[in-house]
């Protein structure tokens, strides 16, 4: 049963029939097209569980934007070099607890202090690879080691940059699909931007999921089965340099500051939720080369395409 309410429909939110008995709630956030995939329901419920969901990623996207002055990373970016520090509201410091347990899983591959390097790699297509001393004179300011971190009260040193961006997206997915979880037991799926959870498979059968093929516009590559569980895609598709006719893709090494080389074009993962299957996308792509070895150690289903 969805709650009632009082407020007015969002005009923002669009609804799409997908065949017979499949409603669409769509609508934009966090830079992509997300959509709540619902069998057998009718449009009034459709469009209260699809503002439900859209309204959570929304307040994720303005918390944790780096482009907001009025963001949560604004207030700690304004305390940067400050002796007294910031304290984190409780949010925000388990996904910086998070993000900490990332970057020493992962010997410092994962880092959302790495957003600085940006300063140097601009990824739209061209021929513009930075200078290698361009690239050297960020890297001091790289490094989640290099912050004081005592929860609740974080101490970033004057020059760095937090950057939730890589794992905000999949955090919104698992908190809309807990939001809507609690008020239908019937079948969903929430996809932000092709990172994507389902809570049970549709009455037709387990959810059809398309991964589109590296540089093409929506043309899957393969076409998985989901029941329940979550998927996530990283690649390197649509932001990179070439330059001599070498591909720069944009997932840094943030210990060099430089592109990894021999990376997979996509890694797909599957998990339980979209954080856990988004992590492990992220560190395939970072492991280079070694992404299906990484992925078959960590024993979890994954699709790689090169």
């Amino acid at each position: 049963m969805v709650p009632a309410t009082n407020s007015a429909p969002d005009p923002a939110l669009r609804l799409e029939e997908r065949g017979a008995d499949l409603l669409a709630v769509c609508f934009s956030s966090m830079a992509s097209s997300c959509e709540l995939l619902l069998p057998a329901a009718d449009r009034d419920a459709a469009l209260e569980l699809g503002a439900m969901a859209a309204g959570e990623a929304r307040r994720i996207e303005a918390k944790f934007s780096r482009y907001r002055d009025d963001s949560a990373v604004a207030d700690i970016h304004r305390s940067r070099g400050s002796a007294a520090g910031i304290e984190l509201d409780p949010e925000t410091a388990s996904l910086l607890d998070f993000a900490r347990e990332c970057f020493e899983l992962s010997d410092g591959l994962f880092d959302i202090t790495s957003g600085v390097l940006r300063g140097a790699w601009k990824f739209d297509g061209s021929d513009r690879v930075p200078a290698p001393a361009a690239v050297a004179a960020l890297l001091p300011l790289v490094g989640f080691d290099k912050l004081r971190w005592q929860s609740p009260r974080l101490w970033l040193p004057a020059g760095m940059e937090l950057d939730f961006g890589g794992i905000g997206k999949e955090y919104a997915v698992d908190r809309a699909f807990q939001l809507v979880a609690a008020v239908r037991e019937a079948p969903f799926l929430v996809n932000f931007g092709g990172d994507l959870r389902a809570n049970r498979p549709t009455p037709r059968g387990p959810w059809q999921v398309g991964i589109e093929r590296p540089g093409s516009e929506r043309q899957a590559a393969m076409v998985l089965e989901l029941e329940r569980g979550a998927l996530t895609t990283s690649g390197d598709a649509r932001r990179f340099l070439l330059k001599d006719g070498v591909r720069y893709g944009h997932i840094l090494d943030p210990r060099s500051g430089w592109p990894v080389r021999a990376a997979p074009r996509s890694v797909t993962v599957a998990a339980s939720t979209c954080t856990e299957a988004g992590l492990l996308s992220t560190l395939a792509m970072l492991q280079g080369a070694g992404a299906e070895a990484f992925l078959e150690g960590q024993g979890v289903m994954h699709w790689l395409l090169r």
